[in-house]
This record gives C-alpha cells, sequence and structure tokens, in this order.
C-alpha cells in the first residue's frame, strides 16, 4: 500500500494544487491529510474544497482549531494570530463545520496520524530534537510502525533505538528504508521553513518499507500577490519566497 502524506497547506491553494498534481503520478492508495489546512494563506476555502474531495483522512491542526474558536489566539503570536482571524471572519458555514469535526489523530493499519505529538495532540508540542521525540515512542502502539507528525514546518525522520531512544536520520532526495519504529514529520505543504520554499510531502510505501520526503514547485509569487491584496501581515508573504 502506498500512503500520500500531505501536512500544513496553510490556506495556500497554489502550493496545494501543485502538491495533488504531484501525488497523482505517484500511484497513490491512501491519502492523509496532518491538519492546518487554514491559516496564514488566502485561499482557506478553496483548500478546504480540494481536501475533503481528495480524502476523508483528515486531522485538524491547531490553525484549524484557532479558525473555529476552539483555541485561544493568545498561544499565537502577533502575525499568526491577525491571520487566525481574517480566516475565522472569512470561512463558509460548511468549512467551519468540517474543521470542527475532524478529529486530532487518525490510525490506519501500522500508521498513525497526528498534527503534533502523539503523547498530547491537544496541546499541540513541537518535536524538533531527537530528545524531545525520544519520549513519544512511549505514546502510541509497538504494532504501529510509524507516526507521521508535522506542525514545525520542516521535514525530519526520527527512528527509534534502544540505545539512545530515537536517532535523527539523515534526510536526502532518495527514499529512506527503515526497520525500526519512526516518527516522520512531512513537513508542509503551504509554508515550508527549513530553507527550500518548495511545497513538501511524504510517500510512503509499506511493501518496501520506504519513506520519501518529496518537494514540489509552485507559483509562490501569485500567492504572495493574493496574500498582499488580501491585507495578509507582510512577513508571511515574504518568508514563502524564503522557505523560513
Amino acid at each position: 500500500m502506498r500512503y500520500g502524506i500531505l501536512s500544513d497547506v496553510h490556506g495556500n491553494l497554489e502550493a496545494l494544487d501543485a502538491t495533488i498534481e504531484a501525488l497523482t503520478s505517484d500511484r497513490i492508495d491512501v491519502f492523509v491529510c496532518l491538519g492546518d489546512i487554514v491559516g496564514y494563506g488566502p485561499d482557506p476555502n478553496e483548500c478546504l474544497e480540494r481536501i475533503w474531495s481528495l480524502t476523508s483522512e483528515v486531522i485538524a491542526g491547531n490553525h484549524d482549531h484557532a479558525a473555529v474558536g476552539r483555541l485561544d489566539l493568545a498561544t499565537f503570536n502577533h502575525n499568526a494570530a491577525e491571520a487566525a482571524l481574517w480566516t475565522m471572519q472569512r470561512l463558509t458555514r460548511t468549512g467551519r463545520h468540517y474543521l470542527s469535526e475532524l478529529p486530532l489523530t487518525f490510525r490506519h493499519g501500522e500508521v498513525l496520524a497526528v498534527h503534533a505529538a502523539p503523547s498530547h495532540p491537544e496541546r499541540w508540542p513541537y518535536l524538533l530534537s531527537p530528545e524531545q521525540v525520544a519520549s513519544e515512542f512511549r505514546s502510541f502502539p509497538e504494532d504501529t510502525r510509524v507516526c507521521f507528525v508535522g506542525h514545525t514546518h520542516t521535514p525530519a525522520f526520527f527512528e527509534h533505538t534502544h540505545e539512545t531512544g530515537c536517532r535523527r536520520v539523515r534526510l536526502s532526495d532518495r527514499p529512506v528504508r527503515f526497520e525500526r519504529r519512526c516518527i516522520v514529520n512531512a513537513g508542509s505543504v503551504g509554508q515550508p521553513r527549513d530553507g527550500d520554499p518548495r511545497a513538501a510531502y511524504v510517500v510512503y510505501d509499506t511493501d518496501t518499507g520506504e519513506i520519501e520526503i518529496k518537494r514540489v514547485c509552485y507559483d509562490l509569487q501569485t500567492t504572495q500577490k493574493k496574500m498582499r491584496r488580501a491585507g495578509l501581515p507582510e512577513m508571511l508573504a515574504a518568508r514563502l519566497g524564503q522557505g523560513r
């Protein structure tokens, strides 16, 4: 079985369309969205329509909760809060209902999906280092081979070890084959923050045991123009071109 994993779309329609187009050539059996469909970007309703047409395997992110009043905006920085308010005012009734009903976790066979961290999905912690990730392996069953997360906007691959609890696996432009349980960050479709402005997504093949973090170019200048016309914070538009 082949999984297509995408996360942190953040209202960026151009990036999402490019990602879906790329995924159609990857022979995907199950599509999974790790949340934060909205927030930051200029096309929240259009992105929601694309996602619910693509898959029913979708979980909520913190920006999704913020956009429907389920998360206090005091937890956000100024620009994120401003974008969340902008999004909240523009969501359709259907979009608000859809986001309000999304679960925090999803399990399918040997795959677990959560936006931030399996131990406390409702607290939205950031998993950035092997030390932070190590204890997370105790939070899901041992028969779950891989847990996919998003939230940090930075692709990462962490493998469980008996010696140190966890090690970071170096990523390349080739698939990674794993034999131990792992936690994989799928990066971000709509607002990458690893220095690469291209949209990121993941393909996981259960038959080969290979995981590949893939990138695709999109028309980010169009997204930036839309953000500026909408009056969204300039910093959010500018950072798209830097992948930061």
